[in-house]
């Protein structure tokens, strides 16, 4: 299993906004992509313009397919007018 944290901050008073397109996205991939195992938004305590998407996929052509997706691209057209900053990407292998 392959595993993606991504960081995420929002421009201030952005967060609502925010949180709504990742709702419609989340739905999107829980009714189109089997190989997703988890998607997760979390919001800090200490910072409420910093997220953390926590996500597991069975294999690498689940992310791939997760990437080329079309809600995937379009919530991104709609994220990215709200971000800080680029997202800090990592991936990490499940044990």
């Amino acid at each position: 299993m392959i595993a993606v944290i991504a960081e995420i901050t929002v421009k201030p008073g952005s967060g609502p906004e925010f949180e709504s397109v990742v709702a419609d996205l989340i739905e999107q991939i829980r009714a189109n992509e089997p190989g997703n195992l988890t998607y997760q938004l979390v919001r800090s305590n200490a910072d409420a313009d910093n997220y953390r998407f926590f996500e597991l996929y069975s294999d690498e052509a689940a992310v791939e397919a997760h990437g080329r997706s079309d809600h995937f691209r379009a919530a991104g057209k709609l994220m990215a007018p709200l971000l800080a900053g680029a997202p800090k990407i990592e991936y990490f292998t499940a044990v």
